[in-house]
């Protein structure tokens, strides 16, 4: 039964990188890269762990999802898009003038979004600021933050860190795409990352590491939270940039690359979309 549910996962993940790479080619947008480095963590979330109703995306009592690194926002839109938060033939108007689907997330630019991020180091505020307010008032939904690597440069995120914390906001995660680029270079020799698990529990967080694209590592961590120590999460996610198509894994030229009509048919073909 396992094995079925982590095939069906991955048909889902592939299904939603061919998406991905289409969009690109289609709008002539980059960042494909990190789009792609993230799918399989948002495929775990959206099918297996986040409750939000796609047809009552204002129940209070919900989860909430933020993509902070908002350069992958096509990740986010084809997920969205396949578990019916809108029809999906709203696709083909990503970065078209006049259209909604923005290559950044605008504030509630259609149902799913939950804020306007791309401001790198952002998100994590917001996602705190939300998981405050929901002990505040009592509610019981989690807020789920998916942060860049690069991201972790930016003083602001460990201001909330320390923030969160300190009033032991155990539902709040945050989920690092751990893909080892940025858009200039290698993303420990641009900062000292690392040790990154070690850095989030040194700020009193409770820390995991996984392979990020494990559907089977991905929901043993998802799948027990809160986990029970009063802290808020950090997932070190390891991913690979471009996951999913082989010349575009681990190349950072495909963080601002589109592909060719040659390229998009031999990734369909890797994808078994074709």
């Amino acid at each position: 039964m396992m094995n079925d549910m982590i095939y069906e996962l991955e048909c889902h993940a592939r299904q939603l990188r061919g998406k991905v790479i289409e969009m690109s080619y289609k709008s002539k947008t980059p960042h494909i890269g990190s789009s792609l480095s993230s799918i399989d963590i948002l495929t775990v979330l959206y099918w297996k762990i986040l409750s939000i109703n796609p047809k009552n995306t204002s129940e209070t009592n919900r989860d909430r999802f933020i993509l902070s690194k908002g350069h992958a926002a096509t990740a986010l839109y084809v997920t969205l898009a396949q578990k019916e938060f809108f029809p999906s033939d709203l696709l083909d108007t990503f970065a078209c003038e006049g259209g909604v689907l923005e290559e950044h997330p605008g504030p509630s630019c259609v149902p799913g979004v939950e804020a306007a991020t791309g401001s790198l180091g952002h998100g994590l505020s917001i996602g705190i600021g939300m998981a405050l307010s929901g002990r505040i008032q009592k509610q019981s939904y989690r807020v789920f933050v998916l942060l860049s690597d690069g991201e972790c440069n930016e003083g602001s995120v460990w201001e909330s860190a320390m923030f969160a914390a300190a009033h032991k906001l155990e539902n709040v995660i945050t989920i690092i795409d751990f893909n080892k680029w940025q858009a200039t270079g290698r993303s420990c020799e641009v900062m000292a990352l690392e040790p990154l698990k070690e850095k989030w529990q040194s700020f009193g967080w409770s820390a995991y590491e996984v392979d990020g694209h494990s559907m089977n590592e991905l929901i043993d961590v998802l799948s027990n939270i809160p986990d029970g120590s009063e802290k808020p999460i950090a997932i070190v996610a390891h991913t690979v940039k471009g996951k999913g198509v082989s010349f575009m894994e681990d190349d950072n030229n495909w963080h601002y690359r589109i592909p060719n009509d040659n390229e998009l048919q031999l990734a369909k073909q890797e994808l078994g979309l074709i």
